[in-house]
């Protein structure tokens, strides 16, 4: 069973959809103990950083989240469930994270761009694959994916970077680490390649 984790900040529906249109069984919870006997975990997330570390303090959330992590179990961040793995974000003010990959959530500028840039990043963006990871197969170099974001992280770490996106510059789009895939596009609403991710997700062990 993989467990979509609900703590009121995710487009819980569309990935609960996505995942059931592969043919894969989900189930959108807060329950820790549903958490912990799942053999999949996904963190969506939709909103601002401070407000979702908080739901998650709320919940009880953050224990069953870095369990899930600790135990090696498949787990996907998406959006902001991406950008709440990291260190800190400046959102808003200055947040802490999960703090699972060392790293920064910055704000677009157009202050390092030729062009002026609009903010939020919204709509189709293709992702250039840095380095191959078991989600990302069948899915090709340059393919387009759905997205919607204003800020962006910066890992310690280049070494963790999946994908990377340009949009005034090159940001890292995806990470990949041990048992991690986290992405600030969404895949549910990125149609086929998308969809190829939440499958390639559901089906490892």
């Amino acid at each position: 069973m993989i467990a979509i984790i609900d703590y009121d900040m995710g487009n819980l529906k569309s990935v609960h959809k996505a995942f059931e249109s592969v043919g894969h069984c989900a189930t959108v919870t807060r329950d820790p103990k549903v958490i912990a006997d799942a053999s999949h975990v996904v963190l969506p997330g939709v909103g601002a950083f401070g407000d979702c570390m908080r739901n998650l303090e709320r919940h009880g959330l953050v224990e069953p989240v870095l369990g899930a992590l600790r135990a090696g179990k498949p787990f996907l961040g998406i959006c902001l469930g991406f950008q709440l793995l990291f260190s800190e974000s400046e959102e808003f003010g200055t947040h802490r994270g999960l703090g699972v990959i060392p790293g920064r959530v910055i704000r677009f500028s157009s202050g390092g761009s030729a062009t002026p840039m609009k903010v939020p990043h919204m709509g189709w963006n293709s992702i250039a694959i840095r380095k191959r990871s078991p989600m990302l197969d069948g899915v090709p170099d340059g393919a387009f994916m759905y997205f919607v974001h204003s800020y962006y992280v910066v890992p310690d770490e280049q070494s963790v970077a999946c994908t990377m996106t340009d949009y005034g510059w090159p940001f890292v789009s995806s990470v990949a680490r041990d048992n991690i895939f986290a992405c600030q596009f969404h895949p549910e609403k990125s149609q086929g390649g998308g969809l190829r991710i939440i499958r390639n997700f559901g089906g490892l062990s």
